[in-house]
């Protein structure tokens, strides 16, 4: 279950009503949690007493965000290869029209797995040079890692390699990593492939993402679109479990 609250006054000058709120599912989907009962509570006493925003919102913390698992997932890549447009949707099910480049961004909430709900903390990051004095700053007690590329290019690609993995292994020592190649359906698109070839380059390919994860010791090798909402939910799904189901025994990363 996944679910974003929307919370907005009541626009109406009328004395009883004003300071009252409205509340709003703006995401849902999968089963609720088996006992809801102590949110609904909340929520109406939230509805008929409160006129504070901030009281209100600490009135709606869900228990069983307190009580689950919870599991942190960092997300490093070069950037523009998407990782926040993979967020957004991931947390939206919209495609953003504007890019809003991220120092440090981060987004929690509940994820059912193979029966199992758990909470998860996704950590976006900037992938240009300036921001790598900040990124270390996201991996202490990160308990998995996605490594993104955008199969429209080749340069990110190597990048994972030469740049990525040695940054995640340095500070995230045995912590499953997940390889995601981002933007799938540009991989056909013919003005990427004319423009690729120009410079005698061509979109990657799937095996090439599964040779690259093998490389880098990743559990697995993921290829998503956000535009075509296309192996999103997979994203994710694929990082808890190898959180819930790992190889061998993990543990946290530390600073270093």
């Amino acid at each position: 279950m996944a679910a974003l609250l929307s919370i907005y006054p009541i626009k109406n000058q009328d004395p009883v009503q004003r300071g009252k709120v409205h509340l709003r599912w703006v995401k849902f989907q999968g089963s609720a949690p088996e006992d809801f009962t102590p949110f609904l509570t909340r929520a109406l006493f939230a509805i008929r007493h409160c006129v504070d925003l901030r009281t209100i919102a600490r009135l709606l913390r869900l228990d069983t965000m307190e009580t689950m698992q919870s599991i942190k997932c960092v997300v490093v890549g070069d950037g523009a290869v998407g990782k926040t447009c993979l967020l957004m949707c991931y947390q939206t099910n919209t495609f953003p029209v504007e890019f809003y480049p991220r120092v440090l961004d981060n987004y929690n909430g509940p994820i059912t797995v193979d029966g199992k709900t758990v909470s998860l903390n996704l950590w976006d990051t900037g992938g240009q040079e300036e921001y790598d004095r900040l990124r270390p700053f996201c991996y202490p007690q990160t308990n998995v890692v996605i490594i993104c590329f955008s199969i429209a290019s080749p340069l990110s690609y190597q990048s994972v390699k030469h740049n990525w993995y040695p940054e995640v292994h340095h500070h995230c020592h045995n912590i499953p990593i997940l390889l995601v190649g981002t933007k799938k359906d540009l991989r056909t698109n013919m003005d990427v492939i004319q423009k690729l070839q120009e410079k005698n380059l061509l979109p990657i390919t799937y095996q090439q993402g599964v040779s690259l994860s093998q490389q880098i010791h990743a559990v697995k090798y993921v290829e998503c679109s956000a535009m075509n909402q296309e192996g999103i939910q997979e994203v994710f799904s694929e990082s808890v479990r190898a959180v819930l189901n790992p190889v061998k025994k993990k543990g946290p990363c530390f600073l270093l």
